[in-house]
C-alpha cells in the first residue's frame, strides 16, 4: 500500500551524545548520564508541537567491546525514565554498532553509521516519516551530512562538539547554542536561534 503524502508524518531526528546529554566518550554508564540543560525541555516541545522524535546515535563503544549493545539498551531505557519525568518521550531509538576498526561481527561497513543515512532512512520506512519535512539535529558534521543525504533539513548545536564543526557546515543548515534553542527555532521561530 502507498500512502499518500498527508499520511505521512514529520520527525525530528536527534543525535544523543553531545546533544541530549553532555558528551563523555563512550558513555553507557547510567551514572554518568547527564542531561545538558534544557534537553528534556526541548523534547516535550517537539512532543507537543506533533513531531516524532527518533535518537539516532552513532555507538562504535559496541563494535570496540567498550560495552554491550544490552548496556546501550540500559541506557536507553533510563533515558526514557527521566524524559518521562518531564512528560518528554523520544518515540524511537535507533544506533549503529559498528566501526570499520572494530572487531568482530561489527566491524563490517555498513549503511548506518552516521554520516551516512541508513539510520534515518530505515526509520522513515518503519515509521512513515515524510524526511522532505523532517529535520536533524546533531553536535557533529556527520549527524548534518546524514540529515542532508536522507534529504532532511539540519540544525547542528554548538554543545558537544559542535562549536568545532561549526566552521565547516554548509550555511542551509541553521546553527544554534544547544537542543532547546534549535527546537524553539523550529516550533516558535520568532523566539529565534
Amino acid at each position: 500500500m502507498v500512502l499518500g503524502k498527508s499520511a505521512l508524518k514529520r520527525a525530528v531526528f536527534v543525535d544523543r551524545d553531545g546533544t541530549i546529554n553532555v558528551e563523555k566518550e563512550y558513555l553507557y554508564h547510567v551514572e554518568d548520564f547527564e542531561f545538558i540543560p534544557g534537553a528534556p525541555q526541548a523534547l516535550r516541545l517537539l512532543n507537543e508541537a506533533g513531531f516524532l522524535v527518533v535518537v539516532v546515535t552513532n555507538q562504535s563503544g559496541v563494535a570496540r567491546r567498550y560495552y554491550t549493545e544490552e548496556d546501550v539498551g540500559i541506557l536507553h531505557r533510563h533515558i526514557a525514565t527521566e524524559l518521562a519525568k518531564t512528560g518528554a518521550r523520544v518515540d524511537a531509538w535507533y544506533y549503529c554498532p559498528h566501526h570499520p576498526s572494530g572487531r568482530g561481527s561489527y566491524s563490517l561497513p555498513c549503511r548506518c553509521r552516521k554520516p551516512l543515512p541508513g539510520m534515518l532512512l530505515e526509520a522513515a520506512r518503519c515509521h512513515n516519516i515524510d524526511l522532505a519535512e523532517s529535520v536533524m539535529i546533531g553536535d557533529r558534521l556527520a549527524d548534518v551530512e546524514a540529515g542532508i543525504a536522507a534529504g532532511c533539513r539540519t540544525i547542528l548545536v554548538r554543545t558537544g562538539y559542535g562549536a568545532a564543526d561549526e566552521a565547516r557546515v554548509s550555511p542551509v543548515t541553521v546553527v544554534c547554542d544547544d537542543l532547546l534553542a534549535g527546537v524553539l527555532s523550529l516550533v516558535r521561530p520568532h523566539e529565534g536561534v
